[in-house]
């Protein structure tokens, strides 16, 4: 991926950004980038957490399960 980049290079880059953004901005920018890090892992762990209650909600304890073979099995006429 990174095929024959050395230090200097890593150095050249880390410069042109300086120049782009200057000295000031850049504080200001990693505290941004850590900002919207933190907010993206806490969104991705609520959707977590909601699968897992959803799951939980979906199949309750108690109440078997009535797959033959990987297929849903009919249910039983309410007669």
């Amino acid at each position: 991926m990174l095929h024959g980049l050395t230090g200097w290079h890593l150095l050249i880059v880390l410069a042109v950004i300086l120049l782009l953004f200057g000295a000031a901005k850049l504080p200001a920018l990693a505290q941004s980038v850590g900002k919207s890090a933190r907010v993206f892992r806490g969104e991705i762990k609520a959707m977590k957490e909601e699968d897992a209650a959803s799951d939980a909600q979906a199949s309750p304890a108690g109440v078997a399960d009535t797959r033959i073979d990987g297929f849903a099995a009919d249910p039983p006429s309410a007669r």
